[in-house]
C-alpha cells in the first residue's frame, strides 16, 4: 500500500512537472547526433535526417542492489556526548543499510542505542533508546519500512570497549544495527 501511495506521488509530481513546460514539441531546436547528422526541426526529436542511429545506453539498476555485499556492510553510528543526532559521517552506513532493508522486505533488524558509563542509569537508558529511535527515522526516510526495525535501548549495560578515558566513552557511544 504505501509503494501504491510513492508512484502514485512520483505520477503526479511527473505530470505536474509536463504541465508546467513551456517549449512547445514543434518548436524544438534541432539536435545533433554522433554521427554529424542533425535532426531536422518539426520531425521530432527521434528522426534523424541521416538515418536511424541510435546511442547505446548501460542499463541502470534502480534497486540499487546490484553491487552491493551486504554480510560486509557497516552496522555501527557513533554518536557525540550527550547527543542522538545522527552525524553526517555515517550517512553512507545508513545507506547502505536503508538499501539493503528495501531490497529485502522480510528482513528485519533491531537497532540497539548504548551510551557510555557517565550518567545515572535512566538517562543512558533514554539516551540509547533516542539514539536508536535516531537511526530508526533515518532508515524509513531512505526506504526502510518501520514494521522492519526496532528501537531498542541498552544504556550503558553493555560497553563495547571498558575504560574511563575519552576513546573508550566514544567507542560505546554508538547504535548498533542487528539483523533478526
Amino acid at each position: 500500500m504505501n509503494t501504491f501511495y510513492r508512484h502514485l506521488l512520483t505520477a503526479v509530481a511527473v505530470a505536474s512537472l509536463a504541465a508546467c513546460s513551456s517549449v512547445k514539441l514543434d518548436d524544438q531546436a534541432p539536435v545533433e547526433s554522433r554521427s554529424g547528422a542533425g535532426v531536422v526541426p518539426g520531425t521530432g526529436a527521434g528522426a534523424n535526417a541521416a538515418g536511424s542511429s541510435q546511442t547505446r545506453v548501460a542499463p541502470v539498476d534502480v534497486t540499487g542492489t546490484s553491487n552491493v555485499n551486504y554480510s560486509n556492510l557497516p552496522r555501527i553510528v557513533y554518536f557525540d556526548f550527550d547527543s542522538y543526532v545522527v552525524k553526517d559521517d555515517y550517512r553512507p552506513v545508513i545507506e547502505a543499510n536503508a538499501k539493503m532493508l528495501g531490497a529485502n522486505r522480510k528482513m528485519k533488524m533491531a537497532v540497539e542505542g548504548h551510551t557510555d558509563d557517565r550518567g545515572s542509569s535512566e538517562y543512558n537508558l533514554a539516551l540509547g533508546q533516542r539514539r536508536a529511535e535516531a537511526v530508526v527515522k533515518s532508515l524509513t526516510l531512505l526506504g526502510a519500512e518501520p514494521t522492519q526495525l526496532e528501537a531498542v535501548s541498552f544504556g550503558k549495560e553493555r560497553p563495547a570497549v571498558q575504560g574511563e578515558n575519552e576513546e573508550a566513552w566514544a567507542k560505546n557511544r554508538r547504535a548498533e544495527l542487528a539483523s533478526r
